[in-house]
């Protein structure tokens, strides 16, 4: 019998598994995602050895399998592949590579490594994990090459390891791991940390003689071989929905980086009914083992209604899985990733406006967030915006790519107003110039909207402007005389604007109004009034904007504002009062005051003083 090869570790060897085992991994279940990773890994080698010409493998009948075996009462758990095996030459260097590079200089690389997965990547140090649950690891393999025999290295994790040949081995290797305790030497739990991180794995992975990881890893799949049954019944795995999606991209990409993508947007966002803001469910695989779950960064937050998988095999292994702190390269997948999803839904909405239109009012608050917050695509993002507007009916929508294809060539500029409800918009002040000239005016009618479009400012260099700050004027004829002159309207402009004081900018007779006696204008660089009210609810009062003055104009055509003119020379007091009224009213109808209540005592003595005349 062969006498066992001891080797001892040296001081620093001893600190580095401390790194390892202590500080690279968070959650102590991650080993047994590392050594099923590492049999995947080994079956994939021989699988690729299995398909090169001339290559003679040591029991070529053998099937690729992983094996997972749970002993409680001896507190043990086995994982077994059938892969490509180790010599004893690939044994010392896979795993006594760390034991052999016993220097302060390694050591200290390594402390160093632990704010850089990329560099502790090269370590491969998962195999190590397993000394976080286990006092004792034993380790029995065979390689694939004929003629060479069977190895047992074993080791403590503490004071070395020691090597022996093993006769009447079979191919591949089996770790076994003396468990501190019994908790991962349960069937159950390990059977859930197996589903959780290796469910995915190409090759079937049994436990205690029973294949626990049964859904495909459709991504891997050609499109063509995938029915739409398939993709559904996938959805409703990752998702746990009981309803299909509404979209679904599946996509490949070699360059600039590998990847293997099947994206959903479901049928219904739960932050409409719930009022909270979700968390993106999108998990990130590295040849099908999954790296983190819900990837945060992985996505932008605009994007985290989206539900599926990602798989790159660009990652870094080991170390990255766990922390993910590789943000170069977690930025570059972030920036691909988003970029084609922005595509897909361009092309999802010119293929089907409907379903599109279907998809915008359950997702779009979350594209109208992105084009607020995300610069570098506000572009794109801006393209997939839907709207009501005044040349669309009922509930129908437009974007404002479509917008422009109907704007007159007099019209150099892209008009909205916010407003409640579309007969609010349709019933304002505002609008009433653009209906006459017969030009288009989207509809805010989502609080988001006013703010999301005073982000994006232009689209496709047509500037986007509110309608109440537009410089558009009737086209009225030269020769249509005012029922109110010009020196009349002066004059009660600036009767209005003593009755008023500070509380306006300035009076002037409009140019704008049609069947409205006075409307409200605001100042350029005002916050708009959704705006307003929130920042004050919010209590951001000392931000500016918030209180600068509107203009009044009147209508110098409007029966009202005739009448309180020759009202102004024969009741002044109760042309003051009629005159404030007009104000107020015009303050309501652009939704700038606040509390209405407040005008109710000038509004019942003009009731009164109205009936007593009669």
């Amino acid at each position: 019998m062969a006498t066992a090869e001891k080797h001892a570790f040296q001081a620093e060897i001893a600190q580095l598994l401390e790194i390892v085992i202590h500080s690279l991994y968070t959650d102590k279940e991650i080993f047994v995602r590392e050594l099923v990773s590492n049999a995947a890994d080994a079956n994939e080698k021989l699988q690729f050895l299995q398909q090169s010409a001339g290559t003679e493998i040591f029991q070529p009948e053998t099937a690729l399998t992983i094996r997972v075996l749970t002993d409680e009462s001896a507190k043990t758990i086995t994982i077994v592949d059938t892969g490509i095996g180790m010599t004893q030459a690939e044994l010392v260097e896979n795993l006594g590579t760390i034991a052999h590079s016993g220097s302060k200089a390694f050591l200290e690389q390594i402390k160093q490594a632990q704010g850089d997965a990329r560099l502790i990547g090269q370590f491969g140090v998962g195999f190590y994990s397993a000394f976080m649950v286990a006092d004792q690891v034993e380790v029995f393999t065979r390689s694939y090459k004929t003629g060479e025999g069977g190895w047992i290295w074993k080791s403590d994790g503490k004071t070395g390891y020691e090597m022996e040949p093993a006769s009447d081995l079979d191919r591949g290797t089996r770790i076994v791991l003396h468990l501190r305790d019994t908790e991962f030497a349960g069937e159950s739990r390990v059977e859930g940390i197996i589903k959780h991180y290796s469910n995915f794995v190409s090759f079937p992975i049994e436990l205690n003689g029973k294949v626990v990881n049964t859904v495909q890893p459709l991504w891997t799949k050609n499109r063509s071989e995938i029915s739409e049954d398939e993709y559904t019944e996938f959805y409703k795995y990752l998702a746990h929905d009981l309803e299909a999606p509404r979209y679904r991209l599946h996509f490949n990409a070699d360059a600039p980086l590998s990847i293997k993508a099947i994206l959903f947007a479901p049928e219904k966002n739960s932050e409409l009914l719930t009022m909270s803001r979700q968390e993106g469910e999108v998990h990130l695989y590295c040849k099908r083992v999954l790296i983190t779950p819900k990837a945060k960064g992985l996505f932008p937050e605009w994007l985290r209604f989206l539900k599926g998988v990602v798989d790159s095999e660009d990652l870094p292994l080991n170390i990255s899985r766990e922390t993910m702190q590789d943000s170069a390269l977690l930025r570059k997948l972030n920036d691909v990733l988003s970029k084609r999803v922005l595509k897909w839904l361009d092309e999802e909405a010119k293929a089907d406006p409907e379903k599109y239109a279907q998809f915008f009012a359950q997702h779009g608050h979350c594209l109208k967030e992105g084009v607020a917050t995300d610069w570098s695509h506000r572009e794109a993002l801006a393209k997939l915006l839907r709207f009501n507007s005044s040349h669309t009916e009922g509930e129908k929508v437009t974007s404002l790519a479509d917008y422009l294809t109907r704007m007159p060539e007099a019209q150099k500029e892209v008009y909205f107003l916010s407003a409640a409800s579309r007969e609010a918009a349709e019933a304002s002040p505002d609008y009433e110039v653009f209906r006459a000239r017969g030009w288009e005016v989207l509809y805010l009618l989502d609080p988001r909207d006013e703010f999301v479009l005073e982000h994006l400012h232009t689209f496709e260099g047509k500037p986007l402007v509110a309608a109440g700050k537009a410089d558009v004027k009737l086209d009225r004829p030269e020769d249509q005389a005012m029922k109110l002159s010009k020196e009349a309207a002066e004059k009660l402009s600036g009767f209005l604007k003593e009755v008023l004081g500070d509380r306006v900018g300035s009076v002037r007779s409009s140019e704008r109004l049609v069947g409205s006696p006075a409307a409200v204008r605001e100042a350029d660089g005002a916050m708009p009034a959704r705006m307003r009210r929130m920042m004050k609810l919010m209590g951001k009062e000392e931000l500016g904007g918030l209180d600068m003055k509107p203009d009044f104009e009147i209508n110098p055509d409007h029966p009202i504002v005739v009448s309180l003119e020759r009202l102004s020379t024969q009741d002044e007091g109760l042309a003051k009062q009629v005159g404030a009224q007009l104000f107020e009213n015009a303050m309501v109808a652009s939704g700038l005051v606040e509390d209405p209540r407040m005008m109710l005592g000038r509004l019942n003595e003009l009731l009164e003083k109205l009936l007593a005349a009669r």
